[in-house]
């Protein structure tokens, strides 16, 4: 690639126009530091260092270099940067070796970095302890541990072999922006207590870093790692930064702790992407990243979001197990991927609720693929919940259409009602004379809007030509029609909510209609129901509405659901009852129920085709028998006949009379009919999208 051949053109070219380095000129060196940011500095910088086995520098260079970085208080930077290193760099042979007991790293550390230190001294001891018991050994020599105490600088360095750190302390911070490792880098096991660079950094073989330690910022950003890295069981204490780097080969991120934001946003993978039982602790940025191989989130653990906006998935997308609290979520506005190519699996049930988009403009094909990635995975709960999502979005565009300012025809008071100020609202107004705005996104364009103005008002404003007032009670009656599916249904994704609305509406039709059939009049001649009738009819309806309004608790909105039911069960029979008792019933019959009962046959059926009035022929009527007012369970029938009404199911088959009945008791029972007409039909709708295969049982 071009931008890795001028990461190392500059060393190879210094390689032969810059001094071999020697033993004497690097005692010339250690003799007389240059002092840098107010630290000496071991300025080796530009030179080739040849440490290869047969080189005459190699033992030289770790037998000084090593003691001149120990001997002075002040521990100098080692400064390689521009250098041509030849051979394998062991960082650890420059270290020092610290005992397993003592405090004198104390003071050089973070309390973090002290409590580790602590952690790995009674590690290593207790491995001590267990090779002398497996050995029986006698004595064993104590182990020790390696700590590199000088900064380490390395910029736009190129080492021709490999670069060895394993199981060594960093204290200081370690910069090799532009490096180029041609053998990789080995630093597994490693703790950096100071932030760490390798921006643009070029990784031509692999890059051992598991079981690493970051305590601080840990920098990778624009850097390319050409055959794999290895980060399993690595820790990353602070952000760590992997922003616009390309990574190929063998990439394992299993079992990584990231304590700060973990960023990878504009990433490019050509190699699968491991984060295997990975654990996030703040957000996970893969913005505009591109996946030409699979990510693999397998059982990772979230705490906030995870941003997959405008990302390029090519591969598969493996979320099985993973764990999403509440604060957490998975944008993936503008995500794009192929049905054909890519799959995306997730635990059946709950990856679908995971999935976040802002609106629904620009989303909408994303959303419908991702519908038809789970549904052909039959996964039917998260394609539905997907399908809830944009119609959800689709109700908040049109809400939004209804109550909010269109850009192109609102006056200056408007748009500062809206959330601009009145400089920025007399600005819209003069860049809209000049062109109309297409969409909200617009107005960024606008002088004088900044992202965060545009954010403010993005969900009170709106772009459109013309919105007449036609088009706006049509999108009036449309987003009514939409929001009581959204509320009633979860868009038919919902069965035990559907079922809820009738075990609520169910009971309190039957409430009515036994209080129109069995209370008629308290003068004269009373015809009023048995106390312990009312307390039966009143206990059973009273399970049922409680059974149902919990079935509500599970609604998105059950406020707003209870609301709507409400508005469906109140007000229009309330009128007609009212209006009844105000008129009062004088006809003939008055002592026997308004209901009758087909005594042919006694059976469970479907109701759909039947009408809730008996017909007239004479034949049929025969059939019919009235209520029989005086038997103890008579208030059954109140609860089948609503049963019938409503679900258009039932045992008896239970109509109203067609003589002698009032026209407000007629219209009260076929209203319940019509809306149980349109319950049935949601009811259907719902079970033919919550259960595999039952819509061929149904529709055909």
């Amino acid at each position: 690639m071009l931008i890795a051949g001028v990461a190392f053109a500059r060393p190879a070219q210094a390689a032969d126009s810059h001094p071999l380095l020697t033993v004497d000129l690097l005692r010339q060196q250690l003799a007389t530091p240059v002092q840098r940011e107010g630290r000496p500095t071991i300025d080796l910088r530009n030179y080739t260092v040849d440490l290869r086995p047969d080189s005459a520098l190699t033992d030289g260079f770790y037998r000084l270099l090593s003691s001149g970085l120990q001997k002075p208080a002040t521990t100098p930077t080692l400064d390689l940067s521009y250098a041509v290193v030849q051979g394998d760099l062991d960082l650890q042979r420059l270290g020092q070796r610290e005992p397993l007991y003592g405090d004198n790293l104390s003071p050089l550390l973070s309390e973090a970095g002290q409590a580790q230190l602590k952690r790995d001294r009674t590690r290593l001891l207790q491995l001590n302890r267990l090779s002398q018991s497996l050995l029986i050994q006698g004595q064993s020599s104590s182990q020790q541990i390696y700590v590199f105490k000088a900064p380490l600088v390395a910029v736009q360095t190129r080492f021709t072999g490999q670069v060895q750190g394993g199981d060594t302390f960093f204290l200081g911070r370690l910069l090799a922006s532009g490096a180029v490792f041609e053998q990789g880098m080995a630093v597994a096991g490693a703790r950096f207590n100071r932030a760490v660079n390798f921006s643009g950094a070029d990784f031509r073989q692999g890059v051992q870093a598991k079981s690493s330690l970051f305590f601080e910022a840990a920098r990778f950003d624009q850097a390319q790692f050409r055959s794999g890295a290895n980060f399993q069981g690595a820790e990353f204490k602070a952000d760590a930064n992997f922003s616009r780097a390309v990574l190929a080969g063998d990439l394992n991120f299993s079992r990584v702790q990231w304590q700060g934001v973990a960023d990878f946003a504009r990433t490019v993978w050509q190699g699968t992407a491991s984060f295997v039982r990975s654990y996030f602790a703040k957000a996970l940025f893969f913005t505009e990243a591109r996946f030409d191989a699979p990510l693999v989130l397998r059982q990772a653990r979230f705490s906030e979001p995870v941003n997959l906006r405008n990302a390029m998935v090519g591969g598969e997308v493996d979320l099985g197990d993973a764990l999403f609290p509440t604060s957490a979520y998975l944008n993936v506005a503008g995500m794009e991927f192929s049905l054909e190519q890519t799959q995306i699996l997730g635990t059946p049930g709950k990856i679908g609720r995971v999935f976040s988009v802002p609106q629904l403009a620009g989303n909408e094909t994303l959303l419908r693929n991702l519908e038809r990635n789970f549904r052909r995975l039959e996964q039917i709960s998260d394609a539905n919940y997907i399908a809830y999502t944009a119609e959800r979005l689709r109700l908040k565009t049109w809400q939004q259409r209804l109550l909010g300012t269109n850009l192109n025809t609102a006056s200056v008071t408007a748009l500062v009602r809206a959330g601009f100020t009145e400089t920025q609202a007399v600005a819209v107004v003069a860049q809209r004379q000049e062109q109309l705005f297409i969409g909200t996104e617009g107005v960024l364009s606008v002088p004088g809007i900044d992202l965060a103005s545009y954010l403010k008002v993005r969900d009170r404003i709106f772009a459109l030509n013309t919105f007449p007032l036609t088009r706006r009670l049509t999108l009036a009656l449309q987003w009514l029609w939409l929001g009581g599916l959204v509320v009633l249904s979860r868009y038919g994704t919902s069965f035990s909510l559907t079922f809820g609305l009738g075990l609520v509406a169910i009971p309190i039709f039957a409430l009515m209609f036994w209080f129109i059939d069995r209370y008629r009049r308290r003068r004269v001649s009373p015809i009023v129901p048995p106390l312990a009738e009312g307390l039966w009819l009143g206990g059973g309806c009273t399970v049922l509405l409680g059974l149902g309004l919990n079935a509500l608790r599970s609604a998105d909105y059950p406020l707003l659901a209870l609301g709507f039911l409400s508005v469906l069960l109140v007000p229009v029979p309330a009128l007609l009852i009212g209006l009844m008792l105000k008129q009062g019933r004088y006809h003939d019959l008055m002592e026997e129920s308004y209901f009758v009962e087909d005594g042919s046959l006694r059976q469970l059926r479907l109701l759909i085709a039947r009408l809730p009035v008996i017909p007239k022929f004479p034949f049929f009527r025969d059939r019919y028998t009235y209520l029989l007012l005086d038997r103890r369970w008579n208030w059954l029938n109140y609860l089948d006949f609503s049963i019938n009404n409503w679900l258009k199911f039932g045992f008896n088959d239970i109509r109203l009379r067609d003589q002698h009945v009032p026209g407000l008791i007629t219209a009260l029972v076929w209203y319940q009919w019509g809306l149980g007409l349109l319950y049935t039909a949601l009811l259907l709708w719902t079970l033919s999208r919550t259960i595999p295969g039952l819509n061929l049982l149904i529709y055909f």
